[in-house]
Parts: C-alpha cells; structure tokens; sequence
C-alpha cells in the first residue's frame, strides 16, 4: 500500500508500466471509489487496466501518474468532456502539444477566475465576522435571548 501511495503522489518521468497495484488500493491512495475508476476506464481517460490471473484489476504506476493528473484537472473543476479530450489528445501523440497546452491554458484561466470570485466572496465573509466582532459571552445566570440591531436584520 505504501509503494502504492507513493506512485501516485509522485510525478514519474518514466512510469513503471509492471501492473501491481489492485482497485482497492488505488482507490484507498486516489480517493476515487472502485466505480469511479471502472468508470473512468470504460469512458477512456485510463489505458484498459491489466488483469490478474483471476480477473482482477492491476494498475501501473503509470497509471496512478495519470490518475494523479486527473484528479488535480477534476479537482479544480474541468469537465469530464475535456479530460476525455485532453486524453485522446495525448493518445494522438506529438502532434497535438499546441492543442493540449491551449486546453490547459484555458482550463488555468477558468480556475483563476474561480480563484478571484472565491477570493472576494471571502472578503464579504470576512466583513461580515468583523461586523459582528467578538462572540458574546454569556452572563451566568441569564438566559435572556439577545436582540439585534435593525441594522443585522437589514445585512441579514
């Protein structure tokens, strides 16, 4: 499990391609449910994963590398559609860097424009605690509801 953890956490410039890693673990290491993966392998963002002798799924450490990949592009909100793209893109060989680099560089600027209104909105939140300043502290012995200003009601 643990040579597992550390094929997936760590960028390999030349994958190992020795199938060895089953579902569960990959799924332990990834976060990714066992259906999440299938799936993932049925729509092509992952190579048709080896087999055991019974059946069962084996992954590479090139695997878990694009599996790394792509669970950095899920996380910062990329459709499944353009992962599959970049995918088949990437499958389709040199000759399509300028196009993979234009989705990435389109896919950056759609994050940092997330950044920037997670960012103001954080502001607003952050006023919204200062205006409020510090919780009261309740006076033994008094159970009193406290009332609030017209002005709370109005920012809610």
């Amino acid at each position: 499990m643990a040579e597992c953890a550390q094929a997936f956490g760590v960028p390999v410039t030349a994958a190992d391609l020795t199938a060895r890693h089953s579902i569960s673990e990959v799924s332990a290491v990834s976060g990714l449910s066992a259906h999440t993966l299938r799936w993932y392998e049925r729509i092509g963002l992952l190579e048709p994963v080896d087999r055991s002798h019974a059946g069962q799924r084996r992954y590479s450490d090139a695997d878990l590398a694009r599996l790394a990949f792509l669970t950095k592009l899920r996380l910062t909100g990329m459709p499944v559609a353009d992962m599959v793209r970049y995918v088949e893109l990437l499958r389709a060989g040199d000759g399509t860097r300028a196009e993979r680099r234009d989705l990435l560089v389109a896919h950056r600027e759609e994050v940092r424009q997330r950044l920037a209104d997670l960012h103001a909105t954080l502001a607003v939140i952050d006023k919204k605690i200062d205006h409020y300043g510090e919780p009261d502290r309740p006076v033994p012995g008094e159970t009193t509801i406290p009332e609030h200003s017209a002005q709370d009601r109005k920012s809610a």
